[in-house]
């Protein structure tokens, strides 16, 4: 009985939506090369998508580097500026460590290549809603 409790417990904690610990890094993050500085739950290279996710919905005040949610997308829509930030590449808002451009191939973006950043971009902000 105890140790059916256990599982029922953690079977819980993993049926959870919307939990680091109920979400695995989709496919797509992976064939893109996301992985190499992202995780869901924890810094890399980069932040975690949990953090990111949590900022731009308004849960956390400021990025490590001070900025609120204006500084951080110059006054843009949160999704549009997201979608621009990985599509050119940048640095600032969370360290110095730069992320790479991923669809800027002479300003001239793939909609293919936009299509997948929206739906990664979807991805992330729906981590803490």
């Amino acid at each position: 009985m105890k140790s059916t409790i256990i599982c029922l417990s953690l079977l819980s904690i993993f049926a959870i939506p919307g939990t680091a610990a109920a979400t695995e890094m989709p496919e797509l993050a992976k064939t893109s090369g996301c992985t190499n500085c992202h995780a869901i739950d924890k810094k890399v290279i980069g932040p975690a998508w949990m953090d990111v996710s949590k900022f731009y919905n308004g849960k956390l005040a400021k990025t490590p580097t001070g900025k609120d949610v204006k500084e951080a997308t110059g006054g843009q829509p949160v999704e549009q500026f997201l979608i621009q930030k990985v599509s050119k590449g940048g640095h600032g808002n969370w360290s110095n460590a730069p992320m790479i451009a991923n669809d800027n191939v002479f300003n001239q973006p793939s909609n293919a290549k936009q299509a997948s950043i929206k739906q990664l971009v979807e991805f992330v902000l729906a981590l803490s809603k």
